[in-house]
Parts: structure tokens; C-alpha cells; sequence
């Protein structure tokens, strides 16, 4: 019995080690990845819309999402294609938002129960195989919207719709491939939780359950429900403790299964491997370059916001004074937007007076500008790769300050929009606070690599003055 004590014991910590590497490493990369998916899906999902090829779902915003639930996929009868697809569009949009905002990512919560009800959602929708001839329903009537709208669209469009449909796919193959692996870590949890749970509980009898493989089966399943409360029972995973406890080759499976926990020498090789800091200075421009899907849902909510106002002062007088304007070559004067900024340490607030044409001049340059880094073999992408590493950094961090500062800026003319619009148009104005979130998550994670590459250069920096560094 002290062998399988220490066993026990060993295993528990090597779980325990394991579940704090998969909360605080690899399960936000996975909340990462879904983010960008959500950010794509909105750009598709506005795109069909705009388009008249699907139909918002009216009751959208009355639905309470609060579990992980695929869209239906059922067929339907083709002249409900409009209003059928936009409800299941929008459910499939709304669990994704929830996703991102409101599920928390981790060991604990995301179980293989859960785990399950991901994968449903993520086949809902096969990115990864967008194609007319899937045999998937939604995935095919979507592919056939999709293919359709991109033929009456313009260039840049088309564009920015193939960019986030690539995106897209990207993310889902990702987010599959990250929880294939972890599905395997999810089943020795499991395993994990029943020695903690049950075969700890005072109603276990050790010593019963340790004289044969089948007596240590019966004691599992009589403390089960006590130990584990709902959690379903897995007799294949029962029957794997078993055998790592009593079965014929019990020595070796023990000893695969901590191999395959250890986490500590994983970091160890990785501490062992020299950092390769202009990659990770690349990787933070490599983030920036997935937002110009999100600034350009941006700057189109601004744009409809800006043309949601002037048509309050929209008299006949006003499009005379136009048409003459445009007639005569008279350039329009700059407008300009007095908003509100509130510091967020102090509370303090200032007046800025901003320029509509440049912000949104300097919308368009910023998405064009990352969108040109947004693969690594990009010519952009290669361009800044080029450059010093110190260059490089300072470009990065220069793109990070500016757009904390663009940041503050939406915000504010977010609330101006909604303060200025007439009460009978204040429920057309478009929001853009999940928007900012959502670019606002970017510029963090890029930002982490900054802090990340910096934080090595200085410490490399310091071992060199103190003689230490090569």
C-alpha cells in the first residue's frame, strides 16, 4: 500500500502542476484563438446582413445565453434560407460572445462534458472546410451566401471578407488541435479527481478495494456519486485507474502517465533554448496585425454613426448646399466632434475637439498598415523584419502607444454618439464598446510580447554589466 501511496501522491501533484500550466499558459491561448474567431464571425455576419442575404434575428437581444449551445442544423426549406440562417448566424454569434466575455477558461469549468459542447459549436460552422459542397447544412448554405455576396462587392471588400474567412479557419484549426490535446489532459483530471474524491472518502475500504482488480472497481462505483456528485462516470477511465493500480504492466503505465504530466521538464527545455527576441518582438507586431478586421468594424459603426446624424440635419437647404459644393469643386469643411475624455486614474475629464475626416483617415491607414504584417511571409511582414531589432521594437511600441491612445478616443466618441443622437434615433446608433473590448484584447496580448522581449533584453543587458552574460 505505500507504493500506491506514493503513487497516489506523486500523481495528484503532477495533476496539480499540470492544471496551473493549462490555466495560466495554454487555455487562454485557446480563449485567444476563440476571440479572433468571434471577431471574424461579426465582420461575415454584418457583411450578410448589409447584403440582405440573411435576416438579424429579432429576438436576439432578448435570448440569455448562459451554457455552451451549437446552433440548430437541421434542413430547412429553401425560401426560409433568409431568416433561418440569420437566427442560427446570430445564436452561433451570441455562444461565441458569451465565450469570450463571460466563460471562464479553466481546468476546473472546462470539463469533458464541456468539452464535448465546444466541439458541437466549433462543427456548427466548419470554417476550416468552408465549401458550397460540405455536408454540413449550415456550413453549406453560409459558403453559398458568402461566395454569392463576395460577387456583387468591391475589391477592398472582397478582401477584407477573404482575410477573416482565412482568419477564420485559422483560429478553428487551432482551437481544435489545442483541445485535442487537452482533452487527453481532461481525462487523467478526471481520473485524478475520483483518487482525490472518492477513493479518500471514509465510505472507500482500501484495503477491500486493493485485494483484486474487481473489488477496487465495485468500491469506485459504490463511493462514486458521493465523491463526484453529478459528474458522469466513465467506466473506461474507471477501468484505467484500476489497471495503474493492479494491473499486470501497472509499473510501466505509472510511469508513462507521470512522464506525460511532467510539465517541469518541458520548462526546463524551454529555459535551456536560447529566446529568440526578434521573433518575439515579430509576434507582437504579428498581433497587431489580426486587427484590421476590428478596426474596420470600427470605423463602419462610425461612419453609419456620422450619417445617422447628419441626416437630423438633412433639410432640403442642407442638400442644396451640398450639390453646390460638389457641383463648384468646393471642398467640404473638416467637421469636428467636441467629445468628452475622462482619465480612468484621476476621474478627471477634458474637452477634445477631433477631426472626423483624419480619425477616420487614420483608421483606414492603421488597418491597411497591420493588415500589411499579418502574415510572416508577407512583404510588410518581411520589410520590418529587416530592420535592427532595436528598430523594430521602437516601431512596435510607438504602434502600442498609439493605439492606447486611439483607444481613448472611441470611447469617448462612443458616448458622444449615444448623448447626441435625437431621442427618436438614440436606439439606431451603433455601439461600439464590445468592438473596443475586442481590439483592446489585441493591443494587451501584443503588448505582452513587448513587455515580454524587453523585460529579456534588459535582463541580458544587466548580466552583461555584471559580468555574467557572454
Amino acid at each position: 500500500m505505500e507504493n500506491g501511496n506514493n503513487f497516489t501522491e506523486t500523481l495528484l501533484q503532477a495533476v496539480e502542476n499540470k492544471t496551473q500550466w493549462y490555466d495560466m499558459e495554454e487555455l487562454p491561448k485557446i480563449l485567444d484563438n476563440y476571440r479572433l474567431l468571434h471577431t471574424c464571425v461579426r465582420v461575415i455576419f454584418d457583411f450578410l446582413v448589409k447584403k440582405a442575404l440573411i435576416t438579424p434575428d429579432p429576438y436576439k437581444l432578448d435570448k440569455k445565453i448562459s451554457d455552451i449551445k451549437a446552433p440548430e442544423s437541421d434542413q430547412f426549406v429553401e425560401n426560409e434560407r433568409s431568416v433561418v440562417m440569420g437566427q442560427r448566424f446570430s445564436d452561433y454569434e451570441s455562444t461565441l460572445d458569451f465565450l469570450c466575455n463571460y466563460y471562464k477558461f479553466s481546468v476546473s469549468q472546462l470539463s469533458l462534458t464541456n468539452i464535448k459542447k465546444l466541439l458541437e459549436l466549433n462543427n456548427a460552422i466548419t470554417w476550416n472546410s468552408f465549401s458550397a459542397n460540405s455536408n454540413k447544412v449550415n456550413t453549406r448554405v453560409l459558403a453559398t451566401l458568402v461566395f454569392s455576396a463576395r460577387q456583387s462587392s468591391d475589391a477592398l471588400t472582397v478582401s477584407m471578407i477573404n482575410d477573416n474567412l482565412s482568419k477564420a479557419a485559422q483560429a478553428l484549426t487551432d482551437i481544435n488541435s489545442d483541445l485535442k490535446e487537452y482533452t487527453e489532459f481532461q481525462k487523467e483530471y478526471y481520473k485524478a479527481q475520483i483518487r482525490k474524491h472518492v477513493m479518500t472518502a471514509a465510505g472507500f475500504d482500501a484495503n477491500k478495494a486493493m485485494s483484486d482488480v474487481a473489488s477496487e472497481l465495485q468500491q469506485i462505483k459504490k463511493n462514486f456519486a458521493a465523491g463526484m456528485g453529478k459528474v458522469p462516470f466513465y467506466s473506461e477511465l474507471v477501468e484505467e485507474i484500476v489497471q495503474e493500480d493492479q494491473g499486470d504492466k501497472k509499473e510501466a503505465r505509472q510511469k508513462a502517465l507521470l512522464s506525460k504530466l511532467n510539465v517541469q521538464k518541458a520548462n526546463d527545455k524551454k529555459q535551456e533554448k536560447k529566446v529568440d527576441t526578434k521573433a518575439l518582438i515579430m509576434d507582437s507586431l504579428l498581433v497587431l496585425g489580426s486587427t484590421p478586421a476590428q478596426i474596420g468594424v470600427i470605423a463602419q459603426k462610425i461612419q453609419e454613426n456620422h450619417d445617422l446624424l447628419l441626416s437630423e440635419h438633412n433639410s432640403f437647404w442642407d442638400k442644396l448646399k451640398r450639390a453646390l459644393k460638389k457641383a463648384f469643386g468646393i471642398a467640404e469643411k473638416p467637421l469636428y466632434y467636441t467629445i468628452t475624455i475622462v482619465d480612468q486614474t484621476t476621474g478627471s475629464k477634458r474637452t477634445d475637439k477631433i477631426n472626423y475626416q483624419s480619425l477616420m483617415t487614420d483608421l483606414a491607414t492603421k488597418a491597411r498598415r497591420y493588415g500589411s504584417v499579418a502574415q510572416k511571409n508577407s512583404p510588410g511582414y518581411l520589410k520590418i523584419s529587416g530592420m535592427p531589432e532595436e528598430k523594430i521594437a521602437e516601431f512596435v511600441s510607438a504602434q502600442i502607444s498609439d493605439c492606447n491612445k486611439l483607444m481613448v478616443i472611441l470611447n469617448a466618441l462612443d458616448d458622444f454618439f449615444k448623448a447626441t443622437a435625437s431621442p427618436m434615433n438614440k436606439s439606431k446608433v451603433k455601439g461600439l464598446k464590445i468592438d473596443i473590448t475586442t481590439f483592446k484584447n489585441s493591443v494587451v496580448k501584443a503588448n505582452q510580447y513587448r513587455a515580454e522581449y524587453t523585460s529579456y533584453v534588459e535582463e541580458v543587458e544587466q548580466m552583461k554589466r555584471l559580468g555574467i552574460g557572454g
